[in-house]
């Protein structure tokens, strides 16, 4: 009651959100409530396979027990026999002294295994607690007739709580009593608190007369020691510690809250000074106002976290001033300590796996690093391979790169922390399963990538023909390939796709030998084919992009029906204007056959001349030009022929 009084006045005097702090407290008793039936789950199991071992280990000394009243008994009669016996008879008198060190042997090494099974046992087991107040008394570790271990110790410690009501207790009423089966504690003569068994005192190695009393002594001073603390002084004590306590933390919620408070107003004024934003290269990732945001909100978390986290350290300095709560102060100590020590303790034992990981990786880096400066040297010819081209320099470095980098991750992989639990070891599994199955094409295009790059059938900016794809070559990854077009168009084509068909390269021998760049003219079989190929050689002479020391040619391809194929091949050192050339190329060869007077009538063009004009165009034709028409013969029967 006192605790939730004070939580609601330190929301209202440290402004916080009563509503937002009774979240935050939910959550929190959410997280710790779930706990307590579990931890009271594996109590009861434990608290029963525990009371299972200490019966089955009360039988087991009982019945050695058992086995040695048996033979003590056997050797009192041994004893009296051998008494009977007179001198005379000495030869049988031998033969049952020598039984009788027999069985005193015997039973010397059953004492010896029951007290090694005892310490043994000692080792890793414990007894039940007597805490008739909440606080242990002492342990039970054997059963008593009809009581297991653990109802023993309840039955014990209901019986001191009664005695504690009794009015009619004085220390000195707690005695000790002799029976044939041990030794009782008890309460005048009509309660009996404990029985003190052989057992007991064999199993703590101690004489039952002094462990009796040692238990008498500890029973007498709880009981006195709780009547105190329910004393009325006693209950103004604890109010009085109860208050201080608050009136502290109220203090520290107090301060804490002024501090942040001042923190947020220095923040507010200086921001100029300490914020200027967060840019990398030149993306600006947060600009003045969004890291002022950024640390406003971290500062106000961090206000809540604190308080909280005060809120819960008070509560087990509040449960330890009462004695009915003592025990639950050390649990909840224990809920952040064991994971803070938990924490601690893991990262001081991961540290000789830390620093193999940093070895291995510092090793890794800097064996990327002059392998990088090798291919950089390859790459621009201060270094040569015989038989390794400049051009898989970097190709083959990225590719060692990634195998390095591999290796690296494998040789890491057993040192990293929790790589060898089952949920890690299932989910690497389950990736790498889910990475086989959904990569089967990509890995076909890396393999095919790696392929192009050491058969070499292109390079970036050469000119290549794909397929029906014809381009500037302006990326090539293990993956695709990237080709633009004559019409600015970017076309991605996987390297599966360029490994599997063919692919035609114009710039391979295009500096040495020149690529030819050829085209057809048909014409017809009136025009002499000398002056044919005298033109078409004019036309490839003006073209801009045809190599001039290489001399063009003509081909004669086809004397067809109504006309004759010329083809014109010409070489060419700039293959990335093809089109350019072959659009030059094609006006030049307009114009001239135009000043050659020759018509391109072909193919599939035809035209009677009627006193129509000829297909070349008028600024190519003489100025007396005029059309030509049918030639027309008359012939009489009376006149001779006249044309």
């Amino acid at each position: 009651m006192y605790f939730a009084y004070f939580v609601v006045q330190a929301c209202l005097l440290s402004r916080i959100n009563p509503s937002r702090m009774i979240r935050l407290l939910s959550i929190l008793l959410l997280f710790l409530l779930p706990c307590l039936p579990g931890r009271a789950q594996e109590k009861a199991a434990s608290d029963s396979l525990l009371n299972q071992q200490l019966q089955e280990t009360t039988q087991l000394l009982r019945q050695k027990q058992q086995q040695q009243l048996l033979d003590s008994l056997r050797r009192q009669e041994l004893q009296k026999e051998i008494e009977r016996l007179s001198s005379e008879n000495s030869s049988r008198r031998s033969e049952l002294e020598a039984r009788l060190r027999e069985i005193t042997l015997e039973d010397s090494l059953q004492n010896a295994e029951k007290l090694s099974r005892i310490a043994e046992l000692r080792k890793t087991t414990q007894g039940f607690p007597v805490a008739p107040f909440g606080d242990t008394l002492y342990f039970v570790f054997t059963k008593v007739g009809s009581f297991n271990v653990q109802e023993r110790a309840r039955a014990i410690s209901e019986r001191i709580e009664k005695l504690y009501k009794s009015r009619d207790y004085t220390p000195d009423s707690i005695q000790l009593a002799e029976t044939e089966s041990g030794i009782d504690i008890l309460h005048g003569r009509s309660l009996i608190l404990m029985s003190i068994t052989e057992l007991d005192a064999l199993w703590l190695e101690k004489d039952m007369k002094s462990l009796a009393g040692e238990y008498a002594s500890r029973i007498r001073i709880a009981i006195d020691l709780h009547k105190e603390q329910n004393s009325l002084r006693m209950i103004l004590i604890e109010t009085g510690l109860t208050l201080l306590l608050l009136a502290g933390l109220f203090v520290i919620l107090r301060l804490l809250h002024n501090f942040f408070r001042w923190l947020k107003l220095m923040l507010l004024k200086r921001r100029n000074k300490y914020l200027k934003g967060i840019r990398i290269k030149d993306y600006q990732l947060f600009d003045t106002r969004k890291q002022l945001n950024a640390a406003l909100l971290v500062l106000r978390w961090s206000y809540i976290g604190v308080v909280l986290l005060a809120l819960y350290l008070a509560l087990p300095l509040l449960f330890s001033i009462f004695p009915q709560t003592q025990a639950w102060s050390g649990v909840l100590l224990q809920w952040i300590l064991a994971p803070v020590k938990g924490i601690l303790l893991g990262i001081l034992n991961y540290l000789p796996n830390l620093f193999t990981i940093l070895v291995i990786f510092i090793f890794t880096r800097y064996t990327i690093k002059a392998l990088h400066f090798f291919a950089t040297e390859v790459e621009r010819g201060a270094l040569t391979i015989t038989g390794f081209y400049r051009d898989w320099a970097m190709p083959t470095f990225e590719i060692i790169r990634f195998l390095l980098y591999v290796f690296m991750f494998i040789v890491i992989f057993p040192y990293l922390p929790g790589s060898d639990s089952p949920i890690f070891q299932g989910v690497s599994v389950f990736l790498g399963i889910l990475f086989s199955l959904g990569s089967s094409s990509a890995i076909s295009n890396i393999v095919a990538g790696l392929v192009i790059t050491y058969m070499r059938p292109f390079r970036i900016g050469d000119r290549v023909k794909i397929g029906d794809i014809t381009g500037d070559v302006v990326e090539k990854t293990l993956l695709v390939t990237r080709l633009r077009t004559t019409k600015n168009e970017d076309i991605t084509v996987p390297n599966s796709s360029v490994l599997s068909g063919h692919t035609v390269n114009y710039t391979t021998s295009s500096q040495e030998l020149g690529v030819i760049l050829h085209t057809t003219v048909t014409i017809g079989y009136d025009v002499p084919w000398r002056q044919v190929h005298e033109l078409l050689t004019q036309a490839a002479r003006r073209t801009t992009g045809v190599m001039r020391k290489k001399a063009p040619f003509v081909l004669q391809t086809g004397l067809e029906d109504f006309y004759v194929s010329y083809q014109l091949n010409v070489y060419s050192d700039q293959p990335n204007r093809m089109a350019a050339i072959y659009s030059e190329l094609h006006r030049n060869i307009q114009d001239a056959f135009n000043e050659g007077g020759v018509e391109i009538l072909s193919p599939h063009y035809r035209a009677q001349r009627d006193g129509n004009t000829v297909t070349i165009p008028p600024s190519y034709l003489p100025k007396d030009y005029q059309a030509p028409s049918f030639r027309v013969e008359t012939i009489s029967k009376d006149q001779p022929q006249n044309s």
